[in-house]
């Protein structure tokens, strides 16, 4: 998570202006569509394609202050509407990550966009530095579980050295197999070849859905190219008033928060819940047990073994949907009573996109990729130390980790752009800003921040009363038919709206 609107600090003023036009070789492509093969696995895992999606790459310049310098392909997918007499264009959309394969997503939900997809070609993408567009790739396959079996909320001087030695081999790796495009998968690159595809694809304006990170991505299109903006939809959405220490801060609130309802609802089953109670209860039980790990991991069928942190990262990601919190009682059960645990490896490997033959996507190296290029921020170990209780304060079972991340890119390669990024956009048409109230990873007083920052008359706040990350697509009547409604029809709902 990154970005807060105002102005960029002034230490961004030493790069290269952007050329205001882009040479005929790159705006005047023609995309080459053709049937699209199953994802690769840097994409992640997703289905084949059926034969009304289609594929193709657009050239854009990996560097856009040497546009007609060396140039990157941008992996893309589309389902044109059936209804062509009645196409009001293309809805473009982003899943989220940062580091999120559009690919490999867009045949995964297509169908709940089934409305818009009535007027709309859906096209989505992989972003510069993720999956096929270049993604960026550090460790792999065994190196990379290794590294994942770390302690990362070391307590002793020789753990912390340990952790600190498999870093820089990481970062090492990431330099080697991707250092040409390190300093080039910021957000707003990734924002100007959005317009790219807009012209290549004969679009007056860009008409578009994000979701999470999707949001950012957005919001600074927004602010690039506001007379280009269509009918924006941003749904979970990120506070860009705040800096990354605060991001992460809030966001292990929300995460506790979604653990507390989860422990709730865990608790109508009585003695079958293995949080009893919830509360302070559910809580104590949960630190007691993981803590537990550190010594003594759980074993697996696989013999990968499942850590304090492999644990916490299975729990965390459980909290992203309501769905799957039966699933995350069963992994807890299986863990405390039977000191296996399988099921909590599965959603660990499922949040880090790990396949059942060992292979990775981009997705975690592209995150820590793109927010260390769109962020200056590097907190020394004193303000690290400093802000540690105040994550502890906010979860006894995220706390320690999310206040060991917040220092991630002080040994990055390439020095972010700025300390804030920009996402005021006077004179875009209004754009509808999404917070649903129980969203664990991005609070839903960033969706209303969000839409103050993009302006007076542009921003539209909706907040929706409900459980997991993202609102749209868990299929509430009420937003879906207000959603719906704007992208189909410019029907704009009233600033402040509420969804039950």
């Amino acid at each position: 998570m990154s970005g807060c609107s105002g102005k960029t600090d002034d230490s961004t003023s030493h790069k290269p202006p952007v050329p205001k036009t882009l040479p005929k070789s790159i705006t005047g492509q023609e995309l080459r569509w053709h049937s699209c093969p199953p994802p690769k696995p840097e994409q992640g895992m997703g289905r084949a394609p059926g034969k009304n999606f289609q594929c193709s790459t657009l050239r854009v310049p990996l560097d856009y202050a040497q546009p007609s310098g060396k140039s990157i392909g941008i992996a893309l997918i589309r389902s044109k509407t059936k209804d062509q007499e009645r196409r009001r264009g293309s809805l473009l959309l982003n899943f989220g990550g940062p580091g999120g394969s559009g690919v490999a997503m867009l045949p995964l939900v297509s169908k709940l966009l089934f409305r818009p997809h009535s007027s709309y070609d859906l096209v989505s993408f992989d972003p510069r530095g993720v999956g096929a567009s270049s993604g960026v790739t550090c460790l792999k396959g065994a190196a990379l579980d290794r590294y994942y079996e770390l302690d990362f909320t070391p307590e002793t001087p020789a753990e912390r050295a340990r952790l600190k030695k498999a870093t820089a081999r990481y970062i090492a790796a990431c330099q080697k197999d991707s250092g040409a495009v390190l300093p080039h998968v910021g957000t707003e690159n990734a924002a100007r070849d959005m317009d790219v595809l807009r012209e290549v694809l004969g679009e007056k304006r860009t008409n578009y859905f994000g979701v999470s990170y999707g949001t950012e991505l957005g919001a600074v299109y927004a602010h690039l190219f506001p007379r280009s903006v269509g009918r924006f939809v941003l749904d979970g959405a990120v506070d860009p008033t705040e800096s990354g220490a605060e991001a992460a801060l809030h966001q292990t609130q929300g995460f506790q928060m979604a653990l507390e309802h989860y422990m709730d609802s865990c608790a109508r089953q009585g003695s079958a819940c293995p949080t009893r109670s919830g509360g302070e209860e559910g809580n104590r039980i949960l630190a007691s047990w993981l803590k537990k790990l550190d010594g003594a991991p759980l074993t697996t069928s696989q013999g990968r073994p499942v850590t304090a942190d492999v644990a916490e990262t299975g729990i965390a990601s459980a909290l992203y949907d309501k769905k799957t919190w039966p699933v995350l009682t069963k992994g807890l059960r299986q863990g405390m009573s039977e000191q296996r645990g399988d099921i909590l490896r599965a959603l660990a490997d499922a949040f880090v996109e790990r396949d059942p033959k060992g292979r990775y996507s981009t997705l975690q190296s592209s995150h820590l990729a793109i927010s260390c290029a769109d962020s200056r921020e590097r907190p020394s170990a004193a303000e690290v130390a400093s802000l540690r209780m105040k994550f502890m304060n906010a979860s006894k079972v995220f706390g320690a980790s999310s206040a060991e991340g917040i220092d991630a890119c002080n040994e990055w390669p390439v020095r972010g752009r700025s300390k804030r990024l920009d996402v005021s956009a006077a004179g875009a048409k209004s754009i509808l800003v999404i917070g649903q109230t129980g969203d664990p990873a991005t609070p839903v007083a960033g969706a209303r921040k969000l839409a103050r920052a993009l302006g007076r008359n542009v921003g539209v706040d909706i907040t929706v009363a409900g459980e997991g990350h993202g609102a749209y697509f868990a299929g509430k009547p009420c937003l879906t038919r207000l959603v719906d409604d704007y992208l189909l029809w410019n029907v704009t709902p009233s600033n402040g709206t509420h969804c039950v």
